[in-house]
């Protein structure tokens, strides 16, 4: 299938007052026409670094980036290819929802009756028509939000860039938005999705590519990575928080490697290669040392879990820094 965005062994660094940080570190990816590629990280692992090289707003140190088959420093063709919704929401507060989408329309390049009517199609597909002419300092965050994706979409772009575009939002603006994107991609469109919510990637993304530490460590379907951890994954919690320890030694013991453990939750968890087997030497250790459970049994694994083992620490925990020649985390 046709590659529309492409990356080659795409580097950038950014010189701090201490050190030289290699935000991006010969990044390989490729997005087939239609596809949506997941690009999960951590804060500071080099995503948004990453999507500004894709969309023309930082030039890789070397390395190659290309479009729609076309390299990303040619901005006069990569640009009308694009559409592209930041962490924050760049809506002017001062103008109403539709006069922001007019605007964006004729930066495209559109006929002022053209971008009306984008703007018009835009705001009745992401529920926002009854505001349109309400100036957007009056809007809620999560309308805000619904707003900024509706500007990169005003363009019907052909590559669909979203960097974590429902942070912040509510559950049920951001399902909304979901089955919108899937919409989307029904028709055609290609996007490039940077999230920390790993369910979300899970929901939408035909494939995942895990960066950390500027570097893809792995790539695959969902299944595919979940797979990697050996299919199952045993769990437990006990009712005392007193008796975590007993358990993360008896779990521990049934993997491979160190267990999991949700602080939170008490959960303690492990992969496992025979589901049966664990469950049971589990349930028979921990009835014999008088272990209470509130919760006992075995489970696919998550993307969190995948996630967890793959780079070490949490999706929401930072990282080395990624900055974006400011000096701000990103």
């Amino acid at each position: 299938m046709t590659a529309m965005i492409e990356t080659a062994n795409v580097v950038k660094h950014f010189t701090t007052k201490d050190s030289v940080v290699k935000a991006v570190d010969g990044v390989d990816i490729s997005v087939a026409e239609g596809e949506v590629l997941g690009l999960l990280g951590p804060n500071g692992a080099g995503k948004t670094t990453l999507v500004k090289i894709i969309a023309t707003l930082l030039r890789p140190d070397s390395g190659t980036a290309h479009v729609g088959g076309f390299d990303v420093s040619n901005v006069a063709k990569v640009r009308p290819l694009i559409g592209l919704a930041g962490q924050f929401a760049a809506v002017d507060d001062v103008l109403t929802g539709r006069e922001n989408l007019e605007i964006v329309g004729q930066l495209y390049q559109l006929g002022r009756k053209e971008a009306a009517k984008r703007a018009e199609e835009t705001l009745e597909r992401l529920s926002l028509a009854d505001a349109a002419d309400r100036l957007v300092r009056t809007y809620s965050g999560g309308m805000r939000r619904r707003l900024d994706l509706g500007a990169s979409l005003v363009g019907q772009p052909t590559v669909l860039i979203l960097d974590e575009p429902t942070t912040g939002l509510d559950p049920r603006t951001r399902l909304e938005l979901w089955d919108f994107l899937r919409e989307l991609v029904a028709g055609g469109t290609t996007v490039l999705l940077t999230t920390q919510y790993l369910e979300e990637a899970d929901e939408l993304a035909d494939r995942i590519a895990v960066i950390d530490t500027g570097k893809i460590i792995a790539k695959g379907t969902a299944d595919e990575l979940k797979e990697r951890l050996g299919g199952d994954v045993l769990f437990a919690a006990p009712v005392n928080r007193s008796q975590l320890d007993d358990v993360i030694r008896i779990v521990g013991a049934l993997g491979p490697g160190d267990p999991w453990v949700d602080q939170r939750t008490g959960e303690v968890s492990t992969p496992v290669p025979n589901r049966i087997e664990a469950l049971l030497a589990a349930g028979r250790q921990l009835e014999d040392e008088g272990i209470v459970l509130r919760d006992l049994g075995v489970k696919r694994p998550t993307l969190d879990e995948v996630f967890l083992a793959l780079t070490g620490h949490a999706a929401d925990q930072p990282d080395v820094g990624d900055v974006d020649g400011s000096g701000v985390s990103s």
